[in-house]
């Protein structure tokens, strides 16, 4: 007489069904892995290891032709107490408040001005207002720099030909210069985000506008109640890309003015350039761009938190 011992059919189906998820789980992420493997090579060789280089340095007097001993936090303390740092941090908050307003509110007039149908050649003015973002900003820099020259510009030729004014120098008077490179920056990048506002329009339902209009809601009513929450996420986008890229500004400062007159126009990105190029203190320069990465991570939070209360109270 004979047992059989061995595992019932049902459990060694269940076994061998679990076995190839197994296997099939592991293959799907060494397949991802191995897809994400190049970025993560690339983030970690030109991101996190100089992000984390870059800390380390900022606690040391490293400079640009030696090597230097550990401070701790002593970078800090005297990047908080220098009265220089306040007036880039000044400048630097200044910009960005005056340009993220701006850079929005103009590209959103153009973006609903140019989304019109009834408009001949739109394509045509739409791609005309987009070039200058095309273009290198250290090329449109220059152009500027000739355009607003106090002795070879035309638009100094012109102010004292329409309207009697002497000896204008937009780029070297204190008052004026960094309102001078707001308004170029805005001229540069409102063509981008114009198209990002017209990707919005476009994707909203226009039986909603036809709707209100049949409910007798005028234009400005048609705007708020429709176009306005419709552009909501393409705001977040916006509002965030030009608030961390004001806070990043360097190119125009260095070309046009140099970080004058009288520090005027000097940020702290332009001030960390200086600091580790010009005075080749790497140690103080780090503990700067730190100290700026901490300000864009409070802002892109600030944004992200705002944005998500926001939509929490939609779907409530």
């Amino acid at each position: 007489m004979s047992t059989t011992t061995g595992i019932p059919p049902a459990q060694s189906a269940d076994a061998a069904i679990k076995e190839n998820k197994k296997t099939l789980s592991r293959r799907n992420i060494r397949i991802g892995l191995s897809f994400i493997a190049p970025a993560l090579i690339v983030l970690s060789v030109f991101v996190f290891y100089p992000t984390i280089k870059t800390f380390f340095t900022s606690l040391t007097t490293d400079r640009i032709n030696r090597k230097g001993i550990f401070v701790g936090l002593h970078n800090y303390a005297e990047l908080f107490t220098n009265a220089d740092f306040w007036t880039d941090f000044r400048n630097t908050v200044i910009y960005a408040v005056a340009y993220a307003p701006l850079v929005v509110i103009v590209a959103l007039a153009f973006a609903l001005l140019l989304n019109r149908k009834d408009i001949k050649g739109v394509g045509f003015f739409r791609t005309c207002l987009f070039m200058p973002y095309i273009i290198s900003l250290t090329v449109a820099s220059i152009a500027w720099s000739f355009l607003l020259s106090p002795s070879l510009g035309l638009i100094p030729y012109w102010g004292k030909v329409l309207f009697g004014i002497q000896h204008m120098d937009l780029l070297g008077t204190k008052s004026t210069a960094l309102a001078t490179i707001i308004f170029i920056t805005v001229w540069k990048n409102f063509g981008y985000f114009m198209v990002i506002f017209l990707a919005g329009l476009q994707g909203i339902n226009p039986d909603l506008y036809e709707a209100a209009s049949l409910d007798g809601a005028n234009a400005w009513q048609r705007f708020l109640h429709i176009t306005l929450p419709g552009l909501l996420p393409t705001f977040n986008y916006v509002v965030i890309f030009g608030l961390i890229g004001s806070f990043q500004v360097f190119d125009q400062v260095f070309i046009l003015t140099s970080g004058g007159p009288d520090r005027a126009t000097e940020t702290i990105v332009y001030r960390i350039y200086t600091e580790a190029f010009g005075n080749g203190k790497m140690g103080y320069a780090s503990a700067l761009s730190y100290v700026l990465l901490i300000m864009t991570l409070i802002i892109g939070v600030i944004q992200l938190v705002w944005n998500n209360k926001h939509e929490k109270e939609e779907i409530g």
